[in-house]
């Protein structure tokens, strides 16, 4: 058995064994247990589908000696926990804002007629590790329109929808409901599955009737059906284990959508929260700009001269470049907390952040002209080397999916490859 099978396998015989240690933080015996697999390995992806400004982010300068940027500059304290990565993008992933739904995906021709998408990096990994959790994976929100966009995708390419109310993803994280409730969920859980298995019987029976095409289209059918019926029993299974007692009170929910940041900053505490609690290992958080009305930096500031996109589009205005420059420093200052209080908890001997992957980035290199290349990607955490800024081909820009792939293999997930990989990122051992 591989080390990271038994780290799994000693994690999950705890879980059973006990039945309350699901609602512990990390204990140091889990890492005796399960050898020199440690703690586990989590990741937290952020994206802002309208980006950053492209010059104020990106370093002047390559390599470890690099002279912070204007943006990068709320981070300086934790220079060395993260890398900040040029030259790259998803190959034939053009046509401006649209692409917005492959960030992590890296689905081609998403502007084509019949585009489909793929299964998003988040879900890739939550098919191999989400088992060991009570949820696979959480998808997050800010301002977002949740029935166009999302970051997560299933393996069918279907879209799935954001959450973004943080006191609803609270009570789901941390509150269990009475038995009645509890008992409620569980018929829910029953039915869903007899729904289910007469679903697969009548694909069955229309299998035997069909031609070769719709046949194996029934058959990709079952294979979903057999991973949602797999999830039900996962779900079966944690309802009789306690959740975890959080140190935080509810958060309020942020109704007024011109307070960007405010909401933004609920959101990452709540991400932070249930990476903390081992209730998840795999958050997404999409920052919906293009859906942002003219917003404000802070309560009782003034609202930008625009809504976010149109602000976006500056066109080398003064004002405009000015409002946004101090949005995207904004933006940069909550990463920065973010990192602050992943590195303050610990987990054994090691830093939260040791342990999860934080990967900030956007499907827009610059929104002024709808250019999809050189994206802005910030990668911190996870036990990478980092401190550097490694810088790719501007003209010829590496496979964002290349970093994907190292993401994954240090989420302890063997994947050859993902999207457009070509193999894993250099510079990140």
């Amino acid at each position: 058995m591989s080390r990271l099978a038994l780290g799994r396998l000693s994690r999950r015989t705890v879980l059973r064994g006990t039945g309350v240690a699901i609602a512990l933080p990390w204990l140091d015996a889990f890492a005796r247990g399960a050898g020199s697999a440690g703690p586990p390995r989590r990741a937290l992806f952020i994206m802002n589908n309208l980006g950053v400004l492209p010059k104020p982010f990106f370093p002047g300068e390559t390599g470890p000696g690099y002279a912070l940027s204007p943006l990068l500059e709320p981070l300086s304290s934790r220079r060395d926990d993260f890398t900040v990565i040029s030259g790259l993008s998803h190959p034939g992933v053009r046509g401006g804002h649209s692409t917005e739904n492959c960030f992590l995906t890296a689905a081609r021709g998403p502007t084509r007629s019949g585009f489909r998408n793929t299964v998003s990096l988040d879900q890739f990994a939550a098919a191999a590790i989400g088992d060991q959790t009570r949820f696979p994976s959480l998808n997050l929100g800010v301002n977002v329109d949740k029935v166009n966009r999302s970051l997560a995708w299933t393996r069918d390419g279907v879209l799935v929808p954001a959450e973004d109310r943080p006191s609803r993803v609270y009570e789901r994280l941390f509150m269990a409901g009475s038995p009645e409730q509890v008992a409620e969920r569980r018929r829910r859980l029953a039915e869903r599955g007899s729904i289910l298995d007469a679903t697969v019987e009548e694909a069955r029976r229309l299998g035997r009737a069909v031609g070769t095409t719709d046949r194996q289209r029934l058959e990709r059918f079952q294979t979903s059906v057999r991973e949602v019926e797999e999830r039900l029993h996962a779900e079966g299974a944690w309802e009789d284990r306690p959740k975890p007692v959080p140190t935080e009170a509810i958060p309020a929910d942020v109704v007024d959508r011109a307070l960007l940041f405010k909401g933004y900053e609920s959101m990452l505490a709540i991400a932070r929260l249930a990476l903390e609690t081992d209730s998840t290992r795999l958050v997404t958080l999409l920052v919906d700009a293009f859906a942002t009305p003219p917003f404000r930096l802070d309560e009782g500031a003034g609202l930008t001269l625009d809504d976010y996109h149109n602000l976006s589009h500056h066109g080398q205005d003064a004002q405009r470049v000015a409002q946004l420059l101090e949005a995207d420093r904004r933006q940069m200052t909550l990463v920065a907390g973010l990192l602050e209080s992943l590195a303050e908890r610990r987990e054994g001997e090691e830093r939260l952040l040791d342990r999860t992957t934080v990967l900030f980035g956007s499907n827009m290199g610059d929104s002024n002209t709808h250019d999809n290349t050189n994206l802005p990607i910030l990668l911190a955490g996870g036990g990478f080397r980092h401190g550097s800024h490694l810088a790719f081909n501007p003209d010829d820009n590496a496979p964002l999916s290349n970093l994907f792939v190292s993401v994954l293999h240090n989420l302890g997930i063997d994947a050859d490859a993902f999207g457009s990989s070509t193999g894993t990122l250099a510079g990140l051992a």
